[in-house]
Protein backbone atom coordinates (compact mmCIF):
# COMPACT_ATOMS: atom_id res chain seq x y z
CA UNK A 1 0.00 0.00 0.00
CA UNK A 2 1.58 3.78 -1.05
CA UNK A 3 0.67 7.03 0.72
CA UNK A 4 -1.65 7.70 -2.31
CA UNK A 5 -4.09 4.52 -1.80
CA UNK A 6 -5.16 5.51 2.02
CA UNK A 7 -8.36 6.95 1.53
CA UNK A 8 -10.57 9.46 3.92
CA UNK A 9 -11.96 6.71 5.74
CA UNK A 10 -8.30 5.38 6.67
CA UNK A 11 -7.87 8.57 9.05
CA UNK A 12 -9.84 6.10 11.55
CA UNK A 13 -7.73 3.23 11.18
CA UNK A 14 -4.29 3.38 12.50
CA UNK A 15 -1.29 1.27 11.83
CA UNK A 16 1.03 0.26 14.31
CA UNK A 17 4.13 2.06 14.54
CA UNK A 18 8.20 2.30 14.74
CA UNK A 19 9.41 4.97 16.66
CA UNK A 20 13.79 5.31 17.05
CA UNK A 21 15.39 7.99 19.81
CA UNK A 22 17.59 9.51 19.81
CA UNK A 23 19.24 9.58 16.45
CA UNK A 24 22.24 12.15 16.86
CA UNK A 25 23.85 13.72 14.18
CA UNK A 26 27.15 15.47 14.51
CA UNK A 27 27.07 19.25 13.21
CA UNK A 28 30.21 20.82 13.60
CA UNK A 29 30.05 24.68 15.40
CA UNK A 30 26.72 23.34 17.04
CA UNK A 31 27.96 22.81 20.15
CA UNK A 32 26.06 19.54 20.76
CA UNK A 33 24.94 17.17 18.60
CA UNK A 34 21.84 17.03 16.93
CA UNK A 35 18.97 14.48 18.61
CA UNK A 36 16.11 13.23 17.20
CA UNK A 37 13.80 11.28 17.16
CA UNK A 38 11.96 9.35 14.46
CA UNK A 39 8.68 7.63 14.31
CA UNK A 40 6.99 5.48 11.04
CA UNK A 41 4.20 3.48 10.12
CA UNK A 42 5.35 -0.07 10.26
CA UNK A 43 3.94 -0.73 6.91
CA UNK A 44 3.48 0.88 3.43
CA UNK A 45 6.13 2.67 1.25
CA UNK A 46 5.79 6.36 -0.93
CA UNK A 47 5.42 7.82 2.76
CA UNK A 48 5.59 11.55 2.84
CA UNK A 49 7.57 13.59 5.60
CA UNK A 50 6.96 15.93 8.52
CA UNK A 51 9.98 17.51 10.51
CA UNK A 52 8.35 18.38 13.30
CA UNK A 53 10.13 21.55 15.53
CA UNK A 54 8.89 21.88 19.02
CA UNK A 55 8.23 24.85 21.36
CA UNK A 56 10.69 26.73 23.08
CA UNK A 57 12.06 24.32 25.95
CA UNK A 58 10.85 21.13 24.98
CA UNK A 59 12.00 17.94 23.31
CA UNK A 60 11.80 14.88 21.11
CA UNK A 61 10.07 13.56 23.58
CA UNK A 62 6.94 16.06 23.43
CA UNK A 63 3.88 16.15 21.37
CA UNK A 64 3.02 12.58 21.29
CA UNK A 65 -0.56 13.01 20.18
CA UNK A 66 0.80 14.66 16.88
CA UNK A 67 3.82 12.59 16.24
CA UNK A 68 1.71 9.59 17.10
CA UNK A 69 -1.03 10.21 14.82
CA UNK A 70 0.63 11.66 11.88
CA UNK A 71 2.44 8.13 11.99
CA UNK A 72 0.07 5.65 12.49
CA UNK A 73 -1.53 7.85 9.23
CA UNK A 74 0.86 7.08 6.97
CA UNK A 75 3.49 10.16 7.66
CA UNK A 76 7.39 9.81 8.92
CA UNK A 77 7.94 12.16 11.64
CA UNK A 78 11.32 13.51 12.76
CA UNK A 79 11.73 15.57 15.53
CA UNK A 80 14.62 17.21 16.32
CA UNK A 81 15.57 18.70 20.01
CA UNK A 82 16.62 22.01 19.52
CA UNK A 83 19.09 24.13 21.26
CA UNK A 84 16.76 25.77 23.61
CA UNK A 85 15.51 22.38 25.45
CA UNK A 86 15.55 22.25 28.66
CA UNK A 87 17.00 18.76 27.92
CA UNK A 88 20.02 20.75 26.39
CA UNK A 89 20.42 23.03 29.54
CA UNK A 90 22.05 25.77 27.48
CA UNK A 91 23.19 28.88 29.87
CA UNK A 92 21.24 32.49 28.79
CA UNK A 93 24.33 34.33 28.52
CA UNK A 94 25.68 31.68 25.89
CA UNK A 95 27.34 33.03 23.04
CA UNK A 96 24.69 31.05 20.76
CA UNK A 97 21.59 32.34 22.34
CA UNK A 98 21.50 35.04 20.67
CA UNK A 99 20.78 33.36 17.32
CA UNK A 100 19.03 30.30 18.82
CA UNK A 101 16.27 30.71 16.22
CA UNK A 102 18.55 30.59 13.60
CA UNK A 103 20.47 27.19 14.53
CA UNK A 104 16.78 25.79 14.60
CA UNK A 105 16.01 26.35 11.03
CA UNK A 106 20.04 24.88 10.23
CA UNK A 107 18.65 22.15 12.36
CA UNK A 108 15.86 21.16 9.86
CA UNK A 109 18.49 21.61 6.86
CA UNK A 110 20.74 19.21 8.82
CA UNK A 111 17.97 16.43 8.99
CA UNK A 112 17.23 17.26 5.21
CA UNK A 113 20.96 16.70 4.42
CA UNK A 114 21.31 13.76 6.34
CA UNK A 115 17.25 11.64 5.05
CA UNK A 116 19.43 8.88 4.00
CA UNK A 117 21.27 8.50 6.81
CA UNK A 118 18.18 8.83 9.36
CA UNK A 119 16.28 6.91 6.68
CA UNK A 120 18.74 3.38 7.12
CA UNK A 121 18.71 3.82 10.86
CA UNK A 122 14.94 2.98 11.22
CA UNK A 123 14.76 -0.68 11.08
CA UNK A 124 12.50 -1.38 7.99
CA UNK A 125 12.45 2.10 6.45
CA UNK A 126 15.13 1.95 4.48
CA UNK A 127 13.78 2.98 0.71
CA UNK A 128 9.63 3.32 1.64
CA UNK A 129 10.13 7.61 2.49
CA UNK A 130 9.25 9.99 -0.45
CA UNK A 131 11.47 12.76 -0.47
CA UNK A 132 9.33 14.96 -2.79
CA UNK A 133 7.02 15.18 -0.23
CA UNK A 134 8.31 16.61 2.95
CA UNK A 135 6.59 19.67 4.78
CA UNK A 136 7.62 21.81 7.83
CA UNK A 137 5.11 22.11 11.25
CA UNK A 138 5.59 23.60 14.17
CA UNK A 139 4.10 24.31 17.64
CA UNK A 140 5.32 28.07 18.49
CA UNK A 141 8.61 29.24 18.64
CA UNK A 142 8.65 25.80 16.48
CA UNK A 143 5.87 27.38 14.14
CA UNK A 144 8.33 30.04 13.65
CA UNK A 145 10.84 27.87 12.55
CA UNK A 146 9.06 26.11 10.29
CA UNK A 147 8.11 29.64 8.83
CA UNK A 148 11.46 30.36 7.84
CA UNK A 149 11.53 27.52 5.79
CA UNK A 150 8.45 28.38 4.04
CA UNK A 151 9.87 31.55 3.33
CA UNK A 152 9.66 33.86 6.27
CA UNK A 153 12.01 36.35 7.06
CA UNK A 154 13.64 36.92 10.46
CA UNK A 155 15.53 40.66 11.66
CA UNK A 156 18.47 38.76 12.86
CA UNK A 157 19.30 40.73 16.26
CA UNK A 158 23.08 40.04 15.65
CA UNK A 159 23.65 40.79 11.69
CA UNK A 160 20.32 43.34 11.63
CA UNK A 161 19.75 41.92 8.47
CA UNK A 162 16.82 39.62 7.21
CA UNK A 163 18.07 36.34 5.31
CA UNK A 164 15.76 33.94 2.43
CA UNK A 165 16.53 30.40 4.89
CA UNK A 166 13.15 29.10 2.89
CA UNK A 167 13.98 25.67 1.80
CA UNK A 168 12.88 24.18 -1.36
CA UNK A 169 12.80 20.44 -0.39
CA UNK A 170 9.94 21.54 1.79
CA UNK A 171 6.55 21.57 -0.19
CA UNK A 172 4.19 22.29 2.49
CA UNK A 173 3.61 23.72 5.97
CA UNK A 174 1.20 23.51 9.51
CA UNK A 175 2.44 26.54 11.81
CA UNK A 176 0.09 26.27 15.28
CA UNK A 177 0.11 28.90 17.69
CA UNK A 178 2.81 30.79 15.80
CA UNK A 179 3.69 34.70 16.83
CA UNK A 180 2.81 37.13 14.32
CA UNK A 181 3.97 40.88 13.73
CA UNK A 182 6.72 42.26 15.54
CA UNK A 183 7.20 45.76 16.53
CA UNK A 184 4.73 47.94 18.40
CA UNK A 185 2.93 44.78 18.60
CA UNK A 186 5.10 43.08 20.98
CA UNK A 187 4.95 43.40 24.75
CA UNK A 188 7.64 44.85 26.55
CA UNK A 189 9.20 41.31 27.77
CA UNK A 190 8.94 39.94 24.22
CA UNK A 191 11.16 43.12 22.36
CA UNK A 192 13.68 42.82 25.02
CA UNK A 193 14.10 38.93 25.73
CA UNK A 194 13.00 37.39 22.23
CA UNK A 195 14.57 39.84 20.04
CA UNK A 196 14.09 37.41 16.90
CA UNK A 197 9.75 38.47 16.72
CA UNK A 198 10.83 42.06 16.19
CA UNK A 199 10.78 42.26 12.80
CA UNK A 200 9.26 39.26 11.18
CA UNK A 201 8.50 39.41 7.34
CA UNK A 202 5.50 37.16 5.89
CA UNK A 203 5.56 38.96 2.41
CA UNK A 204 8.02 36.07 1.06
CA UNK A 205 5.99 32.90 3.05
CA UNK A 206 4.73 32.14 -0.38
CA UNK A 207 4.66 28.02 0.19
CA UNK A 208 1.19 26.44 1.20
CA UNK A 209 0.60 26.43 4.47
CA UNK A 210 -2.24 25.72 7.49
CA UNK A 211 -2.30 28.37 10.26
CA UNK A 212 -3.65 26.85 13.31
CA UNK A 213 -4.61 29.68 16.35
CA UNK A 214 -6.81 29.48 18.91
CA UNK A 215 -8.81 32.47 19.85
CA UNK A 216 -8.02 32.44 23.51
CA UNK A 217 -4.14 32.67 23.24
CA UNK A 218 -3.93 35.57 25.27
CA UNK A 219 -0.22 35.32 24.99
CA UNK A 220 2.15 37.58 27.15
CA UNK A 221 4.47 38.51 23.84
CA UNK A 222 1.58 40.59 22.07
CA UNK A 223 -0.52 43.81 22.94
CA UNK A 224 -3.28 42.38 20.20
CA UNK A 225 -4.54 39.04 22.20
CA UNK A 226 -5.56 35.96 19.86
CA UNK A 227 -6.01 37.76 16.84
CA UNK A 228 -2.09 38.28 16.54
CA UNK A 229 -1.67 34.30 16.40
CA UNK A 230 -3.53 34.46 12.62
CA UNK A 231 -0.99 37.03 11.56
CA UNK A 232 0.79 34.30 9.40
CA UNK A 233 -2.86 33.80 7.28
CA UNK A 234 -3.50 37.26 6.78
CA UNK A 235 0.08 38.71 6.17
CA UNK A 236 1.34 35.68 3.57
CA UNK A 237 0.37 35.77 0.06
CA UNK A 238 -0.38 32.04 -1.83
CA UNK A 239 -2.24 29.14 -0.96
CA UNK A 240 -2.87 30.14 2.97
CA UNK A 241 -5.83 27.88 5.18
CA UNK A 242 -6.74 29.31 8.91
CA UNK A 243 -8.06 26.59 11.79
CA UNK A 244 -9.25 28.83 14.40
CA UNK A 245 -10.01 26.79 17.53
CA UNK A 246 -12.65 27.64 19.68
CA UNK A 247 -12.07 28.31 22.94
CA UNK A 248 -7.68 27.43 22.67
CA UNK A 249 -5.03 28.47 24.59
CA UNK A 250 -1.65 28.34 23.82
CA UNK A 251 -1.75 24.44 23.68
CA UNK A 252 -4.50 24.45 21.63
CA UNK A 253 -6.15 21.62 23.81
CA UNK A 254 -3.33 19.26 24.68
CA UNK A 255 -0.57 19.22 21.46
CA UNK A 256 2.34 19.07 23.60
CA UNK A 257 2.25 16.25 25.14
CA UNK A 258 -0.15 13.51 26.80
CA UNK A 259 0.46 14.84 30.13
CA UNK A 260 1.99 17.71 30.19
CA UNK A 261 1.56 20.56 32.92
CA UNK A 262 1.69 23.57 30.32
CA UNK A 263 -1.64 22.28 28.87
CA UNK A 264 -4.03 24.97 30.40
CA UNK A 265 -7.10 24.20 27.97
CA UNK A 266 -6.79 20.46 28.20
CA UNK A 267 -9.79 19.09 25.59
CA UNK A 268 -9.66 15.78 24.09
CA UNK A 269 -12.04 17.03 21.11
CA UNK A 270 -9.86 19.48 20.19
CA UNK A 271 -7.05 17.66 20.02
CA UNK A 272 -8.22 15.74 17.65
CA UNK A 273 -9.78 17.92 15.41
CA UNK A 274 -6.29 19.02 14.82
CA UNK A 275 -5.40 15.70 14.24
CA UNK A 276 -7.59 15.58 11.72
CA UNK A 277 -7.36 18.72 10.18
CA UNK A 278 -3.49 18.93 9.63
CA UNK A 279 -3.51 15.17 8.33
CA UNK A 280 -5.67 15.80 5.96
CA UNK A 281 -4.53 19.15 4.63
CA UNK A 282 -1.21 17.75 4.44
CA UNK A 283 -2.17 15.36 1.99
CA UNK A 284 -4.15 18.26 -0.10
CA UNK A 285 -1.29 20.49 0.12
CA UNK A 286 1.75 17.68 -0.90
CA UNK A 287 -0.75 16.20 -3.45
CA UNK A 288 -1.67 12.92 -2.15
CA UNK A 289 -5.82 13.02 -2.85
CA UNK A 290 -8.35 15.76 -1.87
CA UNK A 291 -10.72 13.94 -0.43
CA UNK A 292 -10.02 14.17 3.34
CA UNK A 293 -9.18 18.17 3.18
CA UNK A 294 -12.65 18.51 1.44
CA UNK A 295 -14.46 16.32 3.87
CA UNK A 296 -12.98 17.89 6.86
CA UNK A 297 -14.14 21.44 5.68
CA UNK A 298 -17.10 19.84 4.94
CA UNK A 299 -18.23 18.47 8.20
CA UNK A 300 -16.55 21.11 10.29
CA UNK A 301 -19.03 23.73 8.44
CA UNK A 302 -22.42 21.59 8.54
CA UNK A 303 -21.31 20.92 12.48
CA UNK A 304 -23.89 22.35 14.88
CA UNK A 305 -21.37 22.70 17.72
CA UNK A 306 -18.57 23.05 15.80
CA UNK A 307 -15.13 23.12 18.14
CA UNK A 308 -13.57 25.69 14.94
CA UNK A 309 -13.58 27.22 11.96
CA UNK A 310 -11.79 26.82 8.31
CA UNK A 311 -11.04 29.72 6.08
CA UNK A 312 -8.86 29.55 3.17
CA UNK A 313 -7.57 32.07 0.71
Amino acid sequence: MTASDVTATDVAVPVPIVSVKPLVLEVPGRGEGLRVRISAPATGSELPVIVFSHGFGSSLNGYGPLADFWAAHGFVVIQPTHLDSRTVGLPQDDPRTPRIWRFRVQDVKRILDQLDLLEAAVPGLSGRVDRSRIAAAGHSFGGQTAGNLLGLRVLDPVSRNTEDLSDSRIKAGVLLATAGRGGDDLTPFAAENLPWLKGPDFAHMTTPTLVVAGDKDDMRMSVRGPEWLADPYHLSPGRKSLLTLFGAEHSLGGIAGYEVRETTDENRERVALIQRVTWAYLRHALGIEDTSWTAARKALSESVAPVGRIESK
